[in-house]
């Protein structure tokens, strides 16, 4: 019996290279299944906000929020010429409105729907180190399906479609520093409570830019009176 070298598949003939093409189509699916394996294995499980988290609650509310803070700069835009008063509402509008918008598509993302508990329940569930905000020695000030934090009445909001002039400025100007107030109020709210990357993102730029605004607004509201 011969015991000489095994000879490889000629290459340079079709069966050959047939054979060699083979081989190197197993060699690289076995490579890419076993990748693959490895990467589930290795890959971090990504948890989803549930229908009755901080982050679900937090997105239905500052939705509503928002679209009221959108509703008074549209009122107030038809009610003054004064410029100041005319460009801060229109910041205010294009921004809660294009956040309004980054909210309900982070719920349909999460597969939730955009209507759940009543307005204000992740606000009555305590802070993960036990705090209502947060804070140590803060007690919880919200009930489930009350009103959300700063909103304008429908009386207010009616009056100040009426009014023109300074005296619709100081009137929009009150109820939106309160509005506002209630919104850092609803952020900070939900950075005691999520781990969430977009949603501490959002609610961190939030407290910045309406504290901010804030400021603003009294400094106008002073004015004004």
């Amino acid at each position: 019996m011969s015991t000489g070298p095994v000879r490889l598949p000629d290459s340079s003939t079709g069966a050959g290279r047939g054979r060699l093409l083979a081989a190197a189509i197993v060699v690289a699916l076995v490579l890419v299944g076993g990748a693959f394996a490895i990467g589930r294995v290795t890959a971090p499980v990504v948890v989803l906000p549930t229908t009755t988290s901080a982050d679900a609650g937090f997105a239905r509310d500052m939705q509503v929020h928002h679209q009221q803070a959108v509703q008074m700069a549209m009122i107030i835009r038809d009610r003054t010429d004064d410029p100041a008063v005319r460009q801060l509402a229109y910041d205010i509008a294009t921004t809660q409105a294009q956040q309004a918008g980054q909210m309900y598509g982070w719920l349909a993302s999460w597969g939730l729907p955009q209507l759940g508990e009543p307005a204000m329940t992740w606000m009555t569930r305590p802070a993960p180190d036990g705090s209502e905000h947060g804070h140590s020695g803060d007690t919880p000030t919200h009930e489930p399906g009350a009103p959300m934090p700063g909103m304008a009445t429908l009386d207010q909001l009616n009056e100040l479609s009426e009014l023109s002039g300074v005296e619709a400025e100081r009137l929009f100007l009150e109820l939106m520093i309160a509005h506002h107030q209630g919104g850092v109020e609803m952020a900070e709210g939900v950075l005691a409570r999520t781990d969430t990357t977009v949603v501490r993102d959002l609610a961190t730029s939030i407290v910045k830019a309406q504290e901010s605004e804030i400021a603003l607004m009294e400094s106008m509201l002073a004015e004004r009176q």
